[in-house]
């Protein structure tokens, strides 16, 4: 039996978000599908459709109209707000992702943090919403687009670096959790610009991952302040954390956060009877193995993997490499409609 999808890919990924019924489990990256491969088709390379609002929505909308995923994701990267806040950066060329030169931290401590006037109006940050408004004028209702806002962890990092963050967390707790609430009400200006711009939902980076600290870290630092952003930020939040958090899913999935985009390292299976419906899980098709160096045919067998565990959005596990192949990527719209027709056959 041919299977016959009966929803636009803006409904399948709201519903699969909120708890509804879907005609099939959506595919998406809510961290992103840029390739050089795309960047080329569209004349639209890095560092530049990182800067520009129109050449970043040219690149961004090839998630939907050349592979054929539910979702439009247009920040690429992590360091948007980090670089309006003055962060050193390195933007790369395009076959390389831009960063933040870490070892140069801007901040020492509490009293540092400060918003700049005119940080919305940032070119980096301009960007970012003003694709998001282009995206949603040329599609409307037709493709969800997520957008992405960096979470209190991730951004301290940035701007204390690493190292020094992870030290002050277990030298002096309480001012960890005091720069935390203070660095949130970035991630609440920038978050609720890209709403304010048309963003349907909003990928919530915040990186405590398991090589750095413990998921008794995510409970002590993370899970109330993740309560808090799910209820101030009004639109569906999909938080992702790289690494193993099997040790912490128990606690994302207090968190109210509509769903948690995981990484390949947590068995699907273990992690959907961990959270056991009380997030969505979006994930999580290995990245530097899977897609970057085999073929179709191993993207189909870990696609197989999520949907036969009931995984409930299809997912690359992070934002993949830049030099994908882009046959493997279009493996993974097709693999679920294979999965489905395979299944709907068994069920009729």
């Amino acid at each position: 039996m041919v299977f016959v999808e009966t929803m636009t890919s803006r409904e399948r990924v709201l519903n699969a978000l909120t708890g509804k019924p879907v005609d099939r489990p959506p595919v998406a990256n809510p961290t992103n599908v840029a390739t050089v491969e795309l960047m080329d088709m569209v004349d639209a390379p890095f560092p530049d459709a990182n800067r520009d609002p129109e050449l970043n929505a040219r690149l961004a909308a090839t998630g939907y109209t050349e592979l054929g995923f539910d979702s439009i994701m247009p920040y690429f990267s992590i360091i948007q707000e980090s670089s309006a806040l003055g962060c050193e950066m390195q933007w790369e060329q395009k076959d390389n992702w831009p960063t933040v030169r870490m070892y140069n931290p801007i901040w020492k401590g509490i009293g540092d943090i400060k918003i700049p006037s005119g940080f919305l109006e940032h070119k980096d940050n301009i960007a970012i919403t003003r694709s998001i408004s282009i995206l949603k004028e040329e599609f409307g209702d037709e493709v969800a687009i997520i957008g992405k806002t960096m979470g209190p962890w991730t951004l301290a990092y940035h701007v204390f670096g690493v190292e020094m963050f992870l030290l002050m967390s277990i030298d002096d707790p309480k001012m960890t959790m005091e720069c935390l609430h203070k660095l949130k009400e970035i991630s609440v200006l920038f978050g609720q610009a890209q709403i304010d711009a048309g963003a349907d939902a909003l990928t919530f980076p915040d990186h405590a991952t398991g090589d750095l600290v413990s998921g008794e870290y995510y409970k002590r630092f993370l899970l109330e302040l993740h309560q808090e952003m799910a209820e101030v930020l009004e639109v569906p939040l999909i938080l992702h954390i790289c690494g193993n958090t099997l040790d912490r899913m128990d606690y994302i999935a207090q968190n109210n956060m509509a769903a948690f985009h995981f990484d390949s390292m947590n068995d699907p299976q273990k992690a959907m009877d961990i959270v056991d419906g009380r997030i969505a899980l979006i994930g999580n098709i290995n990245n530097p193995v899977t897609l970057y160096s085999k073929g179709p045919e191993d993207v189909r067998a870990e696609v197989y993997r999520c949907m036969d565990a009931g995984v409930n959005m299809i997912a690359p596990e992070c934002a993949i490499p830049l030099a994908t192949k882009l046959e493997n990527l279009l493996e993974i719209p097709n693999a679920v409609k294979s999965w489905m027709e395979e299944h709907s056959l068994e069920t009729n």
